[in-house]
């Protein structure tokens, strides 16, 4: 057990079942009354967020997580299957539960968290950027370059991504994979 003393950025709550990422916190000390913590607490399995304030000394569950890279594999009917570089053990997860995965492809390594003590999976995360190769998309006109249009694009895993009027088909780029957008043409 862990105190509002020991709280910091990163850090994971078991409250009321739930597992919570602190993203934020903030300690308060009035000039009147006892001081507090404010916090921000990031849902693990749904992604929201909510504000919680708690009263210094107040006794919190802390929840040991372990991150370690796992090798995407394949998907079939159980999901997506995933190896651990390191033992070569090979589990399950959701498509729910893995942040970008619509970014991902064969071979690609990836962050999993898991509980330490239950060694269930809480998420997987994507590397904040992937390289891609463009399927398909609209030829750009020349000379139109004036303003920042954008056009869709369809890239090798299926997503489709709006990059700039001058990126043709074959060409590699360099997707972000948190929300999706362009960042740039790689060479």
């Amino acid at each position: 057990m862990a105190t509002t003393a020991d709280i910091k950025n990163g850090m994971c709550l078991d409250i009321d079942g739930q597992y919570f990422f602190i993203t934020e916190f903030l300690h308060v000390k009035p000039g009147k009354g006892a001081a507090f913590v404010r916090t921000k607490l990031k849902n693990v399995v749904t992604g929201r967020t909510l504000d919680r304030t708690f009263n210094a000394g107040v006794k919190i569950e802390e929840v040991r997580i372990e991150r370690r890279p796992y090798q995407y594999l394949y998907k079939d009917d159980m999901g997506y299957n995933f190896m651990n570089v390191e033992t070569y053990e090979q589990i399950f997860i959701n498509g729910e539960c893995i942040n970008g995965v619509e970014f991902m492809k064969e071979g690609d390594i990836l962050d999993v968290v898991s509980h330490a003590e239950s060694e269930t999976v809480l998420y997987a995360d994507m590397p904040t950027h992937v390289i891609l190769e463009v399927t398909y998309t609209e030829p750009g006109l020349r000379g139109d370059t004036a303003t920042n249009t954008l056009k869709p694009a369809t890239v090798e895993t299926g997503a489709t991504v709006r990059v700039p009027l001058f990126i043709e088909v074959g060409e590699k780029i360099k997707v972000d994979t948190r929300d999706g957008s362009y960042a740039e043409r790689v060479r």
